[in-house]
């Protein structure tokens, strides 16, 4: 379901993807500092979470300044939580690359504001820890202040997240986290020898999975 939601003066586009059962639980996505929301992986993932009963919403917000994707990411979340067409007890924000830098924005700035648990937690794929060979700069801070559930999927081979600093944040954060290495991916998660619907496969898979646990978690 394609839909277009208010931003500031234009619109963010964006796609529904409805699972066949009412969803009680959705996933809210975004791309990476290119492309769009039809970006192969995003769309994978998507109809994956639908067709096992996770309602996915995709949206397309095109710029390099973080906080005005943080700013559409926010506005994504709130017209998701007013919706009356997809009433859900939470949501999981989810992003590639810097997409995952504005959810954990996000998620560090709704928790200052408010307390509720509309927000069940964060899901960083590819997540951008530092610039390619600049390690001394690490992005971690918003992921340091996070509460909630986070999965980070990343390629053992991403040159922009080394697999030892992530793993360093990983052990300072108060979340409780889950780490997935693809093995010998890069920050595309493309792997040589694989094609990328093995790969994807096995990252629809790690994300459906987490977000069970701690669906089932929350909810026993």
């Amino acid at each position: 379901v394609k839909v277009k939601i208010p931003f500031g003066n234009k619109y963010l586009d964006a796609i529904f993807s409805v699972p066949k059962k009412k969803s009680t639980y959705g996933v809210i996505l975004t791309h990476g500092a290119g492309g769009d929301m039809n970006f192969p992986h995003l769309v994978s993932l998507a109809a994956y979470l639908a067709s096992h009963g996770v309602l996915c919403l995709r949206f397309t917000c095109k710029g390099l300044n973080i906080a005005y994707r943080t700013k559409a990411f926010k506005t994504v979340v709130e017209y998701l939580k007013l919706s009356d067409d997809y009433k859900l007890l939470g949501v999981f924000l989810a992003g590639r690359s810097m997409g995952s830098r504005a959810a954990a924005s996000v998620i560090r700035q709704l928790s200052q504001d408010d307390d509720d648990d509309f927000i069940q937690g964060l899901i960083c794929l590819s997540y951008p820890l530092h610039r390619p060979k600049l390690q001394s700069k690490l992005r971690d801070e918003d992921l340091l202040f996070i509460r909630c559930p986070v999965l980070f999927v990343s390629g053992s081979a991403d040159e922009m997240c080394e697999k030892q600093l992530l793993e360093g944040v990983a052990s300072k954060m108060k979340a409780p986290k889950k780490i997935h290495w693809v093995g010998k991916a890069n920050h595309g998660m493309a792997v040589k020898g694989r094609t990328t619907e093995d790969v994807m496969e096995e990252i629809n898979a790690q994300v459906f999975s987490w977000l069970r646990e701690n669906i089932e978690l929350e909810h026993e």
